[in-house]
């Protein structure tokens, strides 16, 4: 029966995910594009194959139905197979592995599209799945398993965002010795018991010896198959690194998704205030949101050895934040906890997670990096809910929403730093991106509320000293500037956008090698940011640097991810005028008056802050010769 517009049924959804997809895309791009391209064909052949049907296939993912759960397992069976053997005539760190999940359950469907619980389990499903591997769901191993010459290892209860049971799911065995095999299944229900009387046993015969074993045991039960360092997109750091993945919102209601969001934005800015830790930026590790990732994949992405997953959802009257700590390279999880909370009483959890977090990575503070990492909370929830609605509007590029929001949080406490340090955000991104009749009034106002923070203490607020940093080199007092820049990056070492306003700074004032290495750094931060100011800033710094074949593949990195993205145009016109390549650099400089018909080199030249106008004079040379004036 069709209600409002929606069918609904119940269909054997198929779903597909690539792993390490970023990886790959981030190494080779037009490859990736061309390899997910002939297996998406091989999948869509299966499918039509097996008497199902493609849904979607957005970026890296294929969702498929079936009327038949032995038709959607047939399927995933035989696509693996065939990716296994097209896989093998490509390098080894080209291989593109999918994980599958098939689920049985009832889906709404609209217009061909097919939604519910029915997708979002089999996508939960295919999360736990191996590489090349296959999960599926109880109800879809109820209607299987003595139908395919096939065997199952059941892999306990899993949680899935916004259903309230817990899903039981199988890993796929397609060895032939294992077929008809079933692993774990009968047995785990009895294995609590048995652990228990096992504790107890050790425990009356000697208590150390047996709190020993039983640690050892759980640890055991812990682990998984660990990260591959030889797989990792960049190198680790030299010092404990760590990504803070979104914080799933499992509270029954899409509109408090701004509190598991603010959640994490919050221990990831407590985390990067330390110099002791590397923390890769929010922009990076948010682009896993709503997106089944496990810690392995994670950690080979970002380069990192720690990865903290968590959720947030209602326990009774009150809220449960829980949080987990996973060793990705060691291949177990090093602690998970419950915070039970009321809504009044959330203010401060993730201060007590950050602290579990340093104590488990052995990272002891000096005296005093406690106090300035720490956040501060404002005393009345109300303040602290606007706060948390600001960041979500400012992340999305909503700045007036947002202004509004922390303006509000501040009427409600005007004690509240932290809506005073996000409103010099808020209009210093306003400055940059909103309506250019603004941009003055904005500048005016972020300058204002700089002052103010740092006047109610926040002497720890990066962004009030980076803005004042910039306001400085427009002013040309390149002293201060440096002070102020040099300052915020002391405060939050782990700052991508306060890392490339510093690169930026450094070649202002003439010294490039130090703006490159600041650039790059900016960039390890924050590796899968699709904004091109990070490619664009290092550009900058090699095309002052007279490192011009580096500048031009920056610059083109940029307007990829840009194709309207004006600074970079000006910059591989002149790039390329310089190297002699004069067909491109007429054609850059189309591009540029293209943005911008009324572009005038002369009051260009007077927004330039090159401390040394040999500079100056290097870029505004080179584009006049590129037939700009």
């Amino acid at each position: 029966m069709a209600e409002n517009g929606f069918k609904r049924k119940l269909a054997a959804i198929f779903s597909a995910d690539v792993e390490g997809y970023s990886r790959l895309m981030g190494q080779d791009e037009e490859a990736t594009i061309r390899t997910i391209t002939a297996y998406r064909e091989i999948i869509a052949e299966k499918v039509k194959q097996h008497e199902g049907r493609v849904v979607d296939s957005p970026g890296d993912n294929i969702l498929a139905e079936f009327a038949s759960v032995v038709d959607a397992l047939k399927c995933a069976v035989q696509t693996q197979k065939e990716i296994a053997e097209q896989n093998e005539g490509l390098p080894e760190n080209r291989k593109m592995q999918f994980r599958i999940g098939v689920n049985l359950g009832d889906v709404a469907e609209e217009a061909e599209r097919i939604y519910g619980d029915g997708v979002n389990v089999a996508a939960r499903i295919e999360s736990l799945a191996d590489p090349g591997g296959i999960c599926i769901s109880r109800t879809a191993y109820d209607q299987v398993k003595k139908k395919l010459r096939l065997g199952y290892e059941y892999l306990g209860e899993h949680a899935v965002k916004n259903i309230d049971e817990p899903v039981r799911a199988y890993r796929v065995l397609t060895a032939p010795e294992h077929a008809g095999v079933v692993i774990g299944e009968k047995t785990a229900a009895g294995k609590r018991w048995r652990r228990l009387a096992y504790a107890a046993v050790v425990c009356l015969v000697v208590v150390a010896g047996g709190l020993i074993a039983w640690n050892v045991y759980l640890q055991k039960s812990k682990r998984f198959d660990p990260a591959a360092t030889d797989k990792m997109a960049f190198p680790l750091p030299d010092k404990p690194s760590i990504a803070v993945l979104p914080f799933v919102n499992m509270m029954g209601d899409d509109e408090k998704e701004y509190i598991a969001d603010g959640i994490t934005e919050q221990i990831i800015t407590v985390l990067s205030k330390s110099p002791r830790l590397f923390v890769v930026s929010r922009s990076s590790t948010f682009s896993y949101k709503d997106k089944p990732a496990k810690a392995q994949e994670v950690s080979q992405d970002l380069g990192v050895r720690y990865v903290l997953e968590g959720s947030i959802q209602k326990a009774g009257d009150k809220l449960r934040v829980t949080a987990q700590l996973i060793d990705a390279i060691k291949g177990y999880h090093l602690w998970a906890e419950n915070y039970d909370r009321t809504m009044e009483n959330l203010l401060s959890v993730q201060d007590e997670i950050a602290q579990k977090i340093f104590k488990s990575m052995h990272v002891e503070l000096a005296a005093g990096e406690w106090d300035r990492a720490a956040s501060s909370p404002s005393k009345n929830f109300e303040a602290y809910l606007k706060c948390l609605k600001g960041i979500d509007r400012y992340q999305k590029f909503k700045f007036s929403e947002a202004q509004q929001l922390f303006q509000a949080a501040i009427d409600i406490d005007p004690t509240y730093i932290a809506p005073v340090e996000w409103l010099v955000a808020t209009y210093a991104m306003q400055a940059t991106f909103g309506p250019s009749s603004g941009r003055q009034e904005a500048l005016k106002q972020a300058y204002i509320y700089s002052k103010k923070a740092l006047s109610m203490g926040g002497a720890s607020s990066e962004f009030a000293h980076m803005f004042l940093g910039s306001i400085y080199l427009r002013q040309r007092k390149y002293e201060e500037a440096l002070k102020e820049s040099e300052l915020a990056i002391s405060l939050n070492p782990n700052s991508a956008i306060v890392a490339r306003n510093h690169s930026f700074i450094l070649r202002s004032i003439g010294r490039y090698e130090d703006a490159i290495e600041m650039a790059k750094k900016a960039m390890r931060l924050d590796p899968l940011s699709k904004d091109p100011r990070y490619a664009h800033e290092l550009a900058g710094a090699y095309f002052y640097n007279r490192d011009f074949d580096l500048a031009v593949a920056e610059y083109e990195k940029a307007l990829k991810l840009n194709p309207d993205f004006m600074a970079s145009y000006i910059g591989l016109t002149a790039t390329y005028s310089l190297l002699g390549m004069d067909e491109k650099a007429h054609a850059a400089a189309e591009q540029l008056l293209r943005l911008n018909p009324n572009l005038s080199l002369k009051d260009f030249s007077r927004s330039l802050t090159n401390k040394d106008p040999a500079d100056i004079d290097l870029l505004i040379d080179a584009l006049q010769k590129a037939g700009l004036n």
